[in-house]
């Protein structure tokens, strides 16, 4: 006798749902970038402005008045090496150079960063010169080779500016997702398509790219801060917009 085929009359299986581990990693990791960032803007404000104003500083010779007086230009003047001693310190060397002036000034000390491509041709004797800023040496030159002093005030206040802007954009994308995950857990919705992952991934990345960029070019921080926020609203509202287009499309 032939059997009917069995046909389950059953519910069908209850689409996946977003899992606890969607919720807490991202919370977890997005908690820990932030923070993060939040250090790095705290120790930024001085340094930042120092940096700003280094990189807007000319030459004495082309100003005058109040801009020489206080040391917000750049002074270049020739000494002669005394001495050179490198200092084990940590995994390196601290690298000094004892520089006379000659005149009235007496001589310093400079700390060199590295050991190319000045320090490696000093010695007793050797003519350098030597740019200040601040009263702080900035860096030695010898021939045409210059080599930057420990007190020039470097790329790093800017870099740290930046890094903390990708780790803030990074960090509250991933707070964002893990409350959505959140969201849809509790209200038994299914968990996120593939595009609700790849659109605002790259819209984050995007944002990034418009703030580390804003941070390295904009002098002006402020400017450079407003810029950031306006790279994140743009990226992340054209995130929203690509996800809602197929939901339209459906309902249309």
């Amino acid at each position: 006798m032939n059997r009917a085929p069995a046909y389950s009359t059953g519910p069908s299986a209850p689409p996946a749902r977003a899992g606890l581990r969607g919720i807490v990693v991202p919370a977890v990791v997005g908690s820990v970038l932030v923070s993060a960032a939040a250090v790095l803007f705290a120790l930024l404000p001085g340094s930042l402005s120092e940096a700003r104003a280094f990189q807007a500083a000319r030459p004495c010779e082309r100003v005058g008045g109040s801009a020489a007086e206080n040391g917000d230009c750049l002074s270049t003047w020739p000494a002669t090496v005394l001495s050179t001693e490198a200092r084990p310190q940590g995994k390196g060397f601290a690298r000094w150079a004892t520089l006379d002036p000659g005149g009235d000034t007496p001589p310093f000390r400079v700390r060199l960063r590295g050991e190319h491509p000045v320090w490696e041709k000093l010695a007793p004797g050797t003519r350098v010169t030597v740019a200040t800023w601040r009263d702080r040496a900035v860096w030695v030159e010898a021939g045409k080779e210059r080599q930057d002093a420990t007190d020039r005030p470097g790329p790093g206040a800017i870099v740290r500016l930046a890094v903390g802007l990708a780790l803030l954009i990074v960090g509250g994308a991933l707070l964002r997702a893990s409350a959505g995950a959140h969201r849809r857990r509790a209200t038994g919705a299914p968990a996120a398509r593939a595009s609700r992952i790849v659109v605002p991934t790259a819209a984050t990345a995007l944002a990034v790219g418009v703030a580390v960029t804003a941070a390295v070019l904009v002098e002006n921080v402020l400017l450079a801060l407003l810029l950031a926020a306006a790279g994140c609203a743009a990226a992340w509202a054209a995130s929203a917009w690509l996800l809602r287009r197929p939901a339209r499309r459906r309902t249309a």
